[in-house]
């Protein structure tokens, strides 16, 4: 079978067009045909900063996946003709590990546009493992393909908020509410903390307003000593908890992550989402004095994907507003404008080779 995508062969280059054969999935593959994927700063970061990936240049990029199943390999059986999301990434499900509930920590884990061929493309091969899916969706292709989003960043703001052990009342910040921020900000509030976006630009935060935050900072301009101050006000002025804040840092960038060490206070925990390839200078004792927590968080586990999805289809959680729809013969176009910062909502490409 011919399988058409947009390799990544050289940082920095275009991507390519290209067709290449497979004979079909392997033993505990199967086979998706992409009805949608997302694209991912993560993406940005392979292609512009050389962020190294671990398969072999060509690679097609591409790990916000949501398809529908056209074929099984050996030892799987039930999922062909289904709607599925694909994990961002997918734990072998076998290992010690993986036993122990840290499938994040897996060694063999398959995270598609980095260790295999990803979803910018027609198909897609991945693990059968970890598949969450989607009922109804092969009927659906419209909103199966707005689904894709929840592959990494739905999923991986849920495991977040999760991991922070966030509770009602909570004090949750937000900072940098694009592609993942913005699903962390709503999850927070879903889940009944009350939530301070910030972010540099209005846009972002005037969906923040109508989705989940009570609060919106545009800090464009400001130091971190006055972000501290400006977010100690708000907390101060509106009666909100002086102690175990918790702090979603999603921007990736060395401001954002700066600001986020910076707004540590009594028992605060510090989520760190976004990626930033450079260094940034703090104190670490500032997790001592102030009885503080600060952790990664890597994707999402299979396991959780259903309680993501039923937030999504209740409404708890929205997609629309936060997300923009793209053929992908577009994709060179668009990773150019995000890569400047034109595009301020989360791209989600519909394949269209046979065009």
């Amino acid at each position: 079978m011919k399988i058409h995508g947009y390799e990544m062969r050289a940082v920095r280059q275009p991507l390519v067009r290209a067709a290449r054969e497979i004979d079909g999935p392997g033993k505990g593959e199967v086979l998706v045909r992409v009805v949608g994927c997302g694209v991912c700063h993560t993406d940005l970061g392979f292609l512009y900063e050389g962020v190294p990936v671990r398969h072999a240049l060509p690679l097609v990029l591409g790990h916000e996946i949501a398809g529908v199943v056209v074929s099984e390999g050996e030892g799987v059986s039930g999922l062909s003709g289904k709607a599925v999301i694909v994990p961002a990434v997918i734990p072998c499900g076998a290992c010690a590990i993986c036993r122990r509930g840290r499938g994040d920590l897996c060694r063999k884990q398959v995270f598609p546009g980095n260790d295999v061929h990803g979803g910018f493309a027609s198909h897609v091969v991945v693990p059968a493992q970890g598949l969450c899916v989607v009922p109804g969706g092969e009927r659906d292709p419209a909103m199966l393909a707005r689904l894709s989003v929840v592959a990494d960043a739905v999923s991986t703001a849920y495991q977040a908020v999760l991991k922070s052990g966030l509770s009602n009342d909570d004090f949750a910040v937000s900072i940098g509410v694009g592609g993942v921020g913005n699903f962390a900000a709503q999850i927070a509030a879903a889940r009944g903390a009350r939530v301070l976006a910030i972010d540099v630009d209005d846009g972002r935060l005037g969906r923040m307003r109508e989705h989940g935050a009570e609060w919106t900072l545009n800090v464009r301009g400001m130091g971190t000593d006055d972000i501290r101050k400006r977010v100690r006000e708000i907390a101060k002025t509106f009666g909100l908890p002086q102690t175990e804040w918790k702090i979603f840092e999603t921007s990736g960038t060395g401001a954002g992550q700066s600001a986020a060490w910076a707004l540590l206070t009594y028992g605060a925990v510090l989520s760190v989402v976004g990626f930033h390839p450079g260094d940034v200078s703090v104190r670490l004792s500032n997790l001592m004095a102030f009885a503080a927590r600060a952790e990664g968080t890597w994707g999402c586990l299979p396991e959780h994907f259903p309680a993501v999805l039923e937030l999504v289809r209740e409404g708890r959680i929205a997609l629309d507003p936060f997300i923009e729809m793209h053929p992908m013969s577009e994709l060179p176009q668009v990773l150019e404008q995000m890569n400047r910062h034109e595009i301020t909502r989360r791209p989600v490409l519909l394949p269209d080779f046979e065009k």
